[in-house]
């Protein structure tokens, strides 16, 4: 486990389309059509940055390092895909998108990330040198459902981060949001967030 929880949990996960066949390789009239690519958030749709712009990176395979720590074994069995983004004093954003496809698969899921996120803290208050404190800030309607948490962390060099995290699932994908920066969480914009994992979840599709 990292002695810091860095730049929150969470981007996302894009399936590649099918380009069209000549009519040669045409699929069969009738055949299943293969699902479209889950969309991500822009840089303009996280919390304002009182003092820098977010700017997005491309989006890749995988989990972003982020999230490994707190959520990398759930997503051992799932492709994922991600977006991070980034200003330029330390806060930075993920969001991570997982296309299971099956509806109760997905919604078995997202529960089982929302408990690893809760845990997480758990995990990092064991260590002696890193003092963790969990908040939960409730759900959200939006689709199927999303909820959002808070994670403190203080090292025993003085180090503060805070974190917040989402869970969210349209259908068949869930997607997962994370903020960080230095701070406590006096300094966590809360309703930014939640408009940004509504926005994120609604987004997908």
């Amino acid at each position: 486990m990292p002695k810091r929880i860095r730049a929150g949990v969470l981007a996302a996960l894009a399936v590649a389309g099918l380009a069209a066949g000549s009519a040669l390789n045409a699929a069969p009239a009738g055949a299943a059509t293969k699902a479209p690519a889950p969309k991500f958030l822009s840089a303009s749709e996280l919390p304002p940055h009182p003092s820098s712009a977010w700017t997005a990176d491309k989006v890749t395979d995988g989990v972003p390092e982020e999230m490994q720590g707190c959520l990398g074994d759930a997503l051992l069995a799932y492709d994922s895909s991600y977006r991070t983004f980034r200003t330029e004093l330390e806060t930075s954003a993920q969001q991570l998108n997982v296309v299971v496809g099956d509806n109760a698969k997905a919604k078995a899921l997202a529960t089982l990330l929302n408990m690893e996120i809760r845990s997480c803290a758990l995990r990092s208050d064991a260590d002696p040198e890193i003092e963790a404190e969990y908040r939960s800030y409730g759900s959200l309607p939006v689709e199927e459902g999303a909820r959002v948490h808070g994670v403190h962390t203080r090292a025993s060099w003085g180090a503060m981060d805070i974190h917040l995290l989402s869970v969210g699932r349209d259908g068949g994908t869930v997607t997962v949001v994370g903020w960080g920066q230095m701070g406590d969480f006096a300094s966590a914009p809360v309703k930014a967030f939640k408009k940004t994992t509504t926005t994120a979840v609604n987004k997908l599709y």
